[in-house]
């Protein structure tokens, strides 16, 4: 490792060239799509070729959604909220029905209730699952109650990325607007007094095709060719409003972190390809899951792990230790929290959110949301909801978050300067060690653990003891290869090279497996994902009859996705196995 060489570039990391970005970003409003979003792009671009990357400004066709003006005309009224990206747009005579309360959009919460042709309330932020959930059930209308007086903008949308024509069907399909906590505490109270409560939602939504951006930059290392392999550093580059948190912090630290790495790219054992992504906010990741789709076999062969880069420096956002890694990263996580942060990794999962649309490919991932406020004792379960963030120790990036008070005031340059040097010694690394300090020991545990809970909780109706076993083999296997890559030090580049291949041949294999359900081409929806996704229905095994279709249906499948996970780790042991036939 060559840790002693980075002292000398945190040294110069600047605050003051951080805030200057910062300043340039407040400028613009930039939705995706629009001329904001292109101008402050183009900042960024002159910056990178500055520092001596090549860039390349690529124009795509994205399916981009965005909100306009909105209203909810109930009880004599016209109440203030806001539309969501790809919600339905109302039409000029409004949405009308019934209003429904349906606690938080849960299907057990529809229990007892017929909602068709009616508008649902529903406590909490908006969501793709509660607006996927509303669809199923009939709701032409939905009224989210934020937690408190601020209405945060979302996407509500199922799919991730531009639909194909298979996913078109699952847009949403109805209405869906916010309101403030006063409000919607007024209509649910209505309800409660068994009052019938007529609504008319009125939403302004503009869902096509847009030209978006992205802005690619590449440094090659010093003596290497153009088909070196590279570390992906990402995030998004579009925003709601002037977004200077979310992600013009973001943005500051990518840029801080190129500027400084290149100045000794000398010690470099492999490139550095930096993105600024553009509907991530109004299109549900459309320009990375382009990317993806679009340059699959580059990154295939080229792309070694994946640094993301979201909402950094937000004022009071002192907890980092809740972020996310992949297993195989944990380490290297809580090293650069601990290092430059004094705090522990919680070990949290990475999520199926945040421009994370490399897993089908098999790129590894360290890296999103980095910072957030600490969590308040007696915080209630609507405002946890809103950051999704129960049970942590972080509680969001600040109530700001999505609204238009997220703006220049919201940077704290001393919390900037922390999150991006978290960030400078997570790409340090990955560029500069020999071997890329990649745990499939660490990971082997991981799905362990999930197997035998998997199991456990399906009550033994279905084994899974030739993954538990398989599971176990990929452990003791990977814990040779980490002897391997402690032993081998820095003497032989050969060595390292070879190593280096078995790493990344064992994360085509094995990402896809813990974040994907098995499918490498295409991408899974914008919902919840637990670990070994294609299993993860096992656990409604054990409360079903045996003797009843439903169970059977259900075995069936898992049975299929069993292989298929069998292959996957037997894959994997033989990749650990050729690597020592070659050494």
């Amino acid at each position: 490792m060559k840790i002693a060489e980075l002292a000398p570039l945190m040294n110069e990391m600047s605050k003051e060239k951080m805030m200057a970005h910062i300043e340039e970003f407040s400028r613009w409003t930039k939705h995706a799509g629009t001329e904001g979003e292109l101008e402050s792009l183009k900042y960024v671009e002159r910056e990178m070729q500055a520092y001596g990357y090549e860039t390349q400004l690529i124009l795509h066709d994205a399916y981009i959604s965005l909100p306009g003006e909105a209203r909810v005309d109930a009880l004599g009224e016209s109440f203030g909220c806001i539309a969501h990206s790809f919600s339905r747009s109302s039409g000029p005579d409004g949405t009308t029905g019934r209003l429904v309360y349906a606690g938080i959009g849960r299907p057990q919460d529809y229990e007892g209730l017929n909602v068709s042709g009616c508008v649902v309330l529903l406590e909490g932020i908006a969501n793709p699952a509660a607006t996927l959930e509303a669809n199923r059930q009939g709701a032409i209308g939905q009224i989210h109650i934020s937690p408190h007086e601020y209405v945060h903008e979302m996407c509500i949308s199922a799919v991730w990325g531009s639909p194909g024509d298979d996913q078109v069907g699952i847009l949403p399909k109805s209405v869906v607007v916010t309101v403030p906590l006063e409000t919607g505490q007024r209509l649910k109270q209505a309800i409660a007094d068994n009052e019938p409560v007529d609504v008319a939602l009125f939403a302004e939504v503009d869902t096509g095709w847009r030209k978006t951006p992205i802005l690619v930059a590449d440094y090659i290392r010093p003596g290497a060719d153009r088909d070196d392999p590279f570390v992906l550093y990402t995030g998004h580059h579009d925003t709601w409003y002037y977004g200077v948190m979310d992600n013009g912090g973001a943005n500051a630290t990518m840029l801080e972190v190129s500027r400084l790495c290149v100045q000794r790219a000398d010690l470099w054992e492999r490139s550095l390809r930096v993105i600024y992504w553009s509907g991530h906010s109004q299109g549900r990741y459309s320009s990375s899951s382009w990317y993806a789709d679009h340059h699959w076999e580059e990154l295939e062969r080229r792309a070694l792990v994946h640094v993301n880069v979201d909402s950094t420096g937000g004022l009071g956002n002192t907890v980092v230790g809740d972020t996310t890694a992949a297993s195989e990263l944990a380490e290297l996580a809580q090293e650069a929290l601990s290092t430059q942060a004094g705090q522990d990794f919680t070990g949290r999962r990475m999520e199926r959110a945040g421009d994370q649309s490399f897993w089908g490919i098999g790129v590894p991932a360290i890296f999103g949301n980095m910072s957030e406020q600490p969590a308040k004792p007696g915080s209630s379960n609507a405002s946890a909801a809103v950051f999704g963030c129960q049970n942590r120790l972080g509680h969001g990036t600040g109530w700001w978050w999505h609204t238009p008070h997220d703006t220049g005031d919201k940077i704290d340059a001393d919390i900037l300067d922390r999150d991006t040097r978290i960030y400078q010694y997570t790409v340090w690394r990955l560029l500069t060690d020999q071997v890329l300090p990649l745990d499939y020991a660490a990971y082997a545990r991981e799905a362990l653990a999930t197997l035998k809970r998997y199991e456990e909780q399906a009550g033994d109706k279905l084994s899974l003891a030739p993954l538990t076993e398989q599971a176990q083999e990929l452990e003791e296997r990977a814990n040779r290869l980490n002897a391997a890559i402690r032993a081998q030090g820095e003497e032989s580049g050969k060595a390292a090279a070879l190593l280096n291949g078995c790493l990344k041949e064992l994360s085509r294999v094995l990402v896809p497996l813990d974040y994907t359900y098995g499918d490498r081409f295409s991408h899974d929806p914008a919902l919840k994902q637990h670990s070994l996704p294609a299993l993860s229905d096992m656990p409604r095994l054990g409360g079903l009859d045996p003797d009843s279709d439903e169970f059977k249906f259900l075995a069936s499948r898992l049975i299929r996705e069993r292989n298929r996970a069998a292959v996957s780790l037997r894959d994997a042991i033989a990749v650990i196995d050729q690597y020592f036939q070659k050494g």
